[in-house]
C-alpha cells in the first residue's frame, strides 16, 4: 500500500458536504462480510455430519470441542475453553465461576459495553470504577492502585477497542493484593501483551464473538478461556445449569446430580462451525486491519493540523480507531467536525457514548460517584473510525482527504 496519497495542500477551501458540497467519498466504505464461502463450507460440514448420523445439530458435540481446540492452540499456553451464547453471557458466567464473595467490589475499567457492568451487578457484585490512563481507554496500573479498597475482590480489565492493557502490572497488583483478573477480549481477538495474547494473563477470559467482532461464531456468540482447572468446572458448571460434565459418573437426564441454580447459556454446533473457519484467518485479519489503521496514523501524523492518531502497534488487533482533535484550533464543537466527516462519505463515531459514569441507569449500583476524569477527556476529544480487513488504499485515501477537507474548512 502507497503511503504518498494525501491530498495536496493548497489554500481553496471545498464547500463540506454537509453544507451541499460534494463528497469526498461518494461509494459506501467496504462492507465486511465475515460470513463469508469458508463460513457457509463449515456449516453444511457440520450439517451433513449429522445429516449422516440422522440427528439433530445440538451442542457440546464434536464441532464445538473442534472449535475449543483451535481456539486453545491460538492462545498459545494450553488452557480450556468453553463456548457460549455470547459475550455478555461470557462476562457473567466468568464472574460466577471465580466465586466472588457477594457484596465485594468489582474494579472495572471506566470505557467499556454495558455487559461488562452488568455481570457484575447480576452477580451480586458491586462495580467500582477505575480510570483510564491519561491520554488512552485503557486502565493503568497506578489508577487501580488508587482505586482498591478492603472490599475489593477482582480487577475486571477491559482490553478497549483492541489494545491490551498492562497485564504484567495488573497482575503485580493483583498478586499483592490477593485478588482475581478477569480479562474482557471482546474488542482485542488475538492482541498481544509482551508477545503473549490477551486472556492468558488473568485467571479467566471473556470473549464475544459476535458478528462485528474479529472472529466471529456468528450473528452472536462468546467464549471463556482459562488455565485454571477449578475455575474451569465451575465456568462448565455454570454455563449449563449446573452440570458438572467433568464428573464420569455424570448423568444429563438426571438432574439430581446438578450442583447449583445455573441458565443455560450453551452455543451451538452450527455456530462453531462457524468459529472453525473465521478464527483460523484471524491473524490475517489483524495483519489487515492494521495496515490500514497504521497508513492512515502516518498520514494524518505528517500532513494534518487538527488532528492526531490514537496511536497503534503491531501488538493490537484494531476494532475501531480513535482520532484525537485538537478542539482548540477549530471553530465548531467536535462532534460537528465529526458529523462533517461522515456526511463525506467516511464511516465513524462522532462520540463514543460507552463512558460508564454518563450512564444514569448504572449510578445506583457504583461504590460511589467516582467520575473517571481522564476516561472522560479522551472519550470527549476523539471521534472513532470505523474498520474492517476490507478497508484499503482507497480508503485510507479518502478518509484523509476528508480529515484535511473538515479541518480546513473549520479552521480557526
Amino acid at each position: 500500500m502507497t503511503t504518498e496519497i494525501y491530498t495536496t495542500k493548497s489554500s481553496k477551501v471545498h464547500p463540506l458536504a454537509i453544507d451541499g458540497g460534494d463528497k469526498v467519498r461518494v461509494k459506501p466504505m467496504p462492507v465486511r462480510l465475515a460470513f463469508g464461502e469458508s463460513e457457509r463450507k463449515m456449516m453444511k460440514e457440520a450439517l451433513d455430519y449429522y445429516d449422516s448420523r440422522e440427528l439433530d445439530p445440538g451442542y457440546q458435540g464434536p464441532f464445538e470441542q473442534r472449535y475449543c481446540d483451535i481456539f486453545c492452540k491460538m492462545m498459545g499456553v494450553g488452557g480450556q475453553a468453553d463456548v457460549v451464547a455470547s459475550g455478555t453471557s461470557a462476562l457473567f458466567i466468568s464472574l460466577a465461576g471465580l466465586n466472588l464473595p457477594k457484596g465485594s467490589e468489582v474494579l472495572v475499567s471506566p470505557i467499556t459495553d454495558p455487559g461488562s457492568i452488568s455481570a457484575i451487578i447480576l452477580n451480586g457484585l458491586v462495580p467500582r470504577l477505575v480510570d483510564s490512563c491519561v491520554g488512552s481507554y485503557n486502565i493503568g496500573v497506578k489508577e487501580i492502585e488508587t482505586r482498591i479498597t478492603s472490599k475489593t475482590s477482582c480487577i475486571l480489565a477491559v482490553h478497549s477497542i483492541g489494545q491490551a492493557v498492562n497485564m504484567d502490572g495488573i497482575m503485580e497488583v493483583a498478586k499483592v493484593k490477593n485478588l482475581k483478573v478477569l480479562e474482557d477480549c471482546s474488542q482485542a481477538h488475538g492482541a498481544l501483551w509482551n508477545g503473549k495474547r490477551v486472556g492468558v494473563f488473568g485467571d479467566v477470559a471473556a470473549f464475544s464473538t459476535m458478528y462485528r467482532k474479529a472472529s466471529i461464531t456468528g450473528s452472536t456468540g462468546g467464549v471463556i478461556f482459562t488455565t485454571n482447572g477449578d475455575v474451569f468446572q465451575q465456568i462448565v458448571a455454570h454455563a449449563d445449569r449446573g452440570k458438572p460434565r467433568w464428573r464420569e459418573d455424570f448423568d444429563d437426564r438426571n438432574p439430581a446430580q446438578y450442583l447449583f441454580p445455573a441458565l443455560n447459556f450453551n452455543s451451538d454446533e452450527i455456530s462453531c462451525a462457524i468459529g472453525i473457519a473465521s478464527i483460523q484467518r484471524l491473524d490475517e485479519t489483524r495483519r489487515r486491519r492494521l495496515e490500514y489503521v497504521s497508513h492512515v496514523s502516518y498520514l494524518i501524523n505528517k500532513h494534518s493540523i487538527v488532528c492526531q492518531p490514537y496511536g497503534c502497534t503491531d501488538n493490537d488487533s484494531p476494532f475501531i480507531y480513535p482520532i484525537i482533535v485538537n478542539r482548540e484550533a477549530i471553530c465548531v464543537e467536535k462532534t460537528r467536525f465529526a458529523q462533517a466527516l461522515i456526511a463525506e462519505g467516511i464511516d465513524l463515531s462522532p462520540h463514543y457514548n460507552y463512558l460508564v459514569a454518563d450512564w444514569p441507569w448504572v449510578r445506583p449500583y457504583l461504590s460511589d460517584d467516582f467520575d473517571t476524569p481522564n476516561a472522560r477527556d479522551i472519550r470527549d476529544k476523539t471521534f472513532n473510525l470505523y474498520l474492517n480487513e476490507n478497508y484499503g488504499e482507497q480508503e485510507v485515501k479518502d478518509t484523509c482527504d476528508a480529515i484535511y477537507k473538515v479541518e480546513m474548512a473549520y479552521l480557526k
